[in-house]
């Protein structure tokens, strides 16, 4: 495989071009013992979990993160709402099996009381690990201690205007930061506050892997190629494990023969691009990665329904674009999550007067928007209820984490 094959593949297969017409939702959740959330889970009872739960005939991929995490990915959905029914039905099927196990769902950015434990053991996993172990601790707080919502939607169409690509790649970017602060919820880590609202995403901008291109507002598809391209190799696969982790070996230098006797093939590139984790991954689609995982049976509602919203109603995205626009100065050119806009909204939340603002505006949008989207009373009601308790007051889920843990510790 030559560099421009290589470029043209990753172009391609992250920015198809199309109007927007699915929508999809992955959710990740620590398991808990709900009689006892801080204790850790023994492996064989994570084990026996998911034994449990992949038996179930869901419609959503069923996935073991390394931590002993459940992550439900939906199926795409022609709709909102077939999306959120689907996901649903498929929630109360896992819960009720959960139940006689002494087992339970939690929605936390990041497990806030346990160090990082590896429980699910592959070449994949232990090569990360490696990997990951070169620049301290945060790539296993990454792997086993994390949980998000991440919403999944199409990449938009080549042409300009609220749907196409290069505005709702721009729109993701600054939007980002905005939900960022809205749904931060890991505010703990290790029993105790870190000073930050999302401390999940502070363990993600830590990592090189999970920066985003920079510069990529122009032509998102050609920086996505150079990015990836660019971006170190975290494993080489082979027959026998353990897999080789080279140091600093970028894939444009595999490419051009850094590795004597092993050339890469499109496999080996397909393989590398889902090692990188930007906070806006191209998949296909647009797989928006800076939501924490939501508390409640369904805090992940609110915002599927708002983001989905505010990307695919093309008045919604207007407002919202025009809304965010002016976060574009304070962001920089410097790359999301470590610019300073992404540094305000990992820190305060909705705390952050200007990040409130936009909030606001967005919310408004995205409630007037629901019912051309043909979404239920119920999730509009959802939506509502959180924009009155979170938004209008400058909070988020983090705060009423910190307001539990100050009566727990006067």
């Amino acid at each position: 495989m030559t560099e421009s094959a290589a470029e043209l593949h990753v172009r391609k297969s992250g920015f198809p071009p199309g109007p927007p017409r699915r929508t999809g939702v992955e959710l990740e959740w620590l398991l808990i013992d709900p009689n006892d959330p801080a204790h850790p889970l023994s492996p064989p009872r994570l084990a026996a979990a998911a034994d449990a739960v992949r038996l179930l005939p869901l419609r959503s991929a069923l996935t073991v993160e390394p931590g002993g995490q459940l992550e439900l990915s939906s199926p795409p959905a022609a709709s909102l709402m077939r999306c959120v029914d689907a996901v649903d039905a498929d929630l109360r099927l896992v819960r009720g099996r959960l139940r006689p196990l002494g087992l339970a769902l939690a929605g936390y950015g990041l497990n806030p009381w346990q160090s990082p434990r590896r429980v699910v053991h592959s070449p994949r996993y232990a090569a990360m690990e490696a990997h990951f172990d070169r620049g301290g601790s945060a790539g296993r707080f990454m792997m086993a201690g994390t949980a998000s919502t991440q919403i999944c939607l199409d990449s938009g169409e080549r042409e300009p205007g609220p749907l196409g690509q290069g505005r709702r790649w721009q729109l993701a970017h600054l939007l980002g930061a905005v939900l960022t602060a809205t749904f931060a919820n890991s505010p703990l880590q290790m029993g105790s506050p870190t000073g930050l609202r999302s401390t999940r995403q502070a363990v993600w901008a830590a990592l090189d892997a999970g920066l985003a291109p920079a510069g990529a507002f122009a032509d998102p598809a050609a920086a996505w190629a150079a990015h990836a391209l660019d971006a170190p190799v975290m494993f080489i696969r082979t027959e026998q494990a353990p897999w080789i982790t080279p140091r600093g070996l970028t894939f444009r230098e595999w490419l051009r023969g850094a590795v004597p006797g092993l050339h890469p093939g499109l496999d080996d590139l397909d393989c590398h691009l889902s090692t990188l984790f930007p906070p806006v991954r191209p998949r296909g689609y647009l797989e928006l990665r800076m939501i924490d995982a939501q508390p409640g049976a369904d805090g992940w509602v609110v915002p599927l329904a708002v983001t989905a919203t505010l990307f695919d109603d093309p008045a919604a995205a207007e407002t919202a674009y025009r809304a965010v626009k002016q976060l574009a100065e304070r962001a920089g050119t410097g790359p999301a999550p470590r610019n300073p806009l992404w540094r305000a909204a990992v820190r305060h939340g909705l705390a952050d007067p200007e990040l409130r603002e936009v909030a606001e505006v967005c919310f408004r949008a995205a409630l007037e928007a629901l019912p051309r989207r043909g979404v239920s009373p119920a999730v509009r009601e959802a939506v509502a209820r959180f924009a009155d308790r979170y938004v209008a007051r400058g909070r988020c889920p983090a705060d009423d984490l910190l307001d539990t843990w100050k009566e727990q510790h006067p």
